[in-house]
């Protein structure tokens, strides 16, 4: 899928979703600018607000491409900011304060990303807004919370900085299946941190637009990576509670065996499944053989007997062969793809779920961008337009929200207000 394109032209009739929901975004980096790409994809409209100078700090990130003007415009960036117009304020500044305070009102929704106590010091927190605008729903992302609901004790980790790597970690993601002679391996997913975060932000900005069209009411929505992470590793804790500490090997086959060409998983959890693994990987003999008979032996002969057994099996097909056959089997198995696998798997091109973004600095190779996991009967996916060019919207936004002339814009930018 090309940027710009549209699947489903017919539905456009209809709209999308959030169309008519307005976004005003205090972001950088990851959680909240992917949170609200998700937003704009369904059909919201995001003003991103940006810093004078280096804008969001995903700008910076590598790999990166350059922007018409030779910055740089980094890969965080790339894959995070889709549809959303970049408007340039100097918070620091009383009267950049003043344009987000007089913005606030004509939004729905105000989100923060701040590192703890930044929106209380530039006077942009949650008091502060709906003081000039009542019925606001106003998101905070954060790594360990804002003390919402009101009354709830801070954090004790209140005050440090976030990134994904770290709440990945203390929510057990990396002790979860650390071999105990070895390090934790940081990061094996990207910024999944940032991801379930942002999903869990878009839940709760829909829910709370829901609940004031029913009562009027806005209200601060408050997500924190720590908790989000936990929620989606929720077997850490639920394992511990029921005796199945971290540490205590997994009772079934969750492994990887190599084929080929590379490597596939096999996943099998239940005593009924072993006859067909026998007769997939041309043992018959084995489905009645009560070494094998629990998935505790299972384990015990993994290396002795299975692995050999399996990568024997499959060392003559490909891993996507081998999976194919497992599956027809009743079995559950999947290949390990590599990213040129991935970016040329042909279920991705028909769920049109890469979406290539041209290059600005003469690179022909477009960059990808993932599509929208989201499928809708009635609504057009797309068009999508290109991440903002650092400030590229700040006069079109003041013009147009709060009125301001050519002369006023000028005053602004030459007071260091603007960019």
């Amino acid at each position: 899928m090309i940027l710009g394109d549209t699947v489903n032209p017919d539905a456009a009739q209809w709209g999308k979703p959030l169309q008519g929901v307005r976004i005003l975004s205090l972001e950088q980096m990851q959680a909240l600018p992917w949170a609200t790409q998700l937003l704009s994809r369904l059909g919201a409209e995001v003003v991103k607000v940006e810093a004078p100078g280096t804008g969001d700090l995903g700008r910076s990130s590598q790999p990166a491409m350059t922007d018409p003007a030779g910055r740089s415009v980094g890969a965080t960036f790339m894959r995070n900011n889709l549809n959303k117009r970049s408007l340039v304020i100097n918070l620091k500044h009383p009267e950049g304060r003043k344009l987000v305070l007089a913005l606030a009102p004509r939004f729905d929704v105000v989100a923060e990303n701040f590192r703890a106590g930044a929106a209380e010091r530039l006077g942009l927190a949650y008091a502060d807004i709906t003081a000039v605008h009542e019925p606001v729903v106003y998101l905070s992302i954060s790594g360990f919370g804002r003390s919402v609901p009101e009354g709830t004790a801070a954090s004790p980790y209140d005050g440090w900085p976030a990134l994904a790597s770290m709440v990945e970690a203390m929510s057990g993601a990396y002790e979860f299946k650390r071999r105990p002679d070895q390090p934790p391996v940081g990061s094996p997913m990207g910024g999944l941190g940032d991801i379930v975060t942002a999903l869990f932000a878009v839940v709760g900005i829909q829910a709370g637009l829901r609940q004031r069209d029913r009562t009027g009411r806005g209200q601060q929505i408050d997500v924190a990576m720590l908790d989000a992470m936990v929620a989606v590793l929720d077997v850490v804790p639920n394992f511990w509670s029921m005796g199945n500490p971290m540490g205590t090997p997994w009772q079934g086959i969750l492994h990887g065996f190599r084929a080929a060409d590379g490597w596939f998983m096999l996943q099998v959890l239940r005593p009924h499944q072993w006859p067909e693994v026998a007769r997939a990987i041309e043992r018959p003999e084995w489905a009645d053989d009560p070494r094998f008979a629990t998935p505790h032996g299972w384990l015990d002969h993994m290396e002795s007997d299975i692995r050999p057994a399996v990568e024997s099996w499959a060392a003559g097909k490909t891993k996507y062969q081998a999976s194919a056959a497992l599956n027809a089997a009743g079995l559950v198995a999947g290949p390990c793809a590599t990213d040129a696998e991935v970016v040329g798997d042909p279920h991705l091109a028909q769920r049109h779920m890469l979406v290539e973004h041209p290059r600005s600095d003469g690179v022909s190779q477009p960059v990808l961008i993932p599509g929208l996991p989201i499928k809708f009967g009635q609504v057009t996916e797309g068009p999508e337009t290109r991440v903002p060019w650092l400030g590229e919207h700040t006069d079109e936004v003041l013009s147009q929200e709060l009125g301001l002339d050519e002369q006023e814009l000028m005053a602004l930018r030459a007071d260091g207000v603007i960019g």
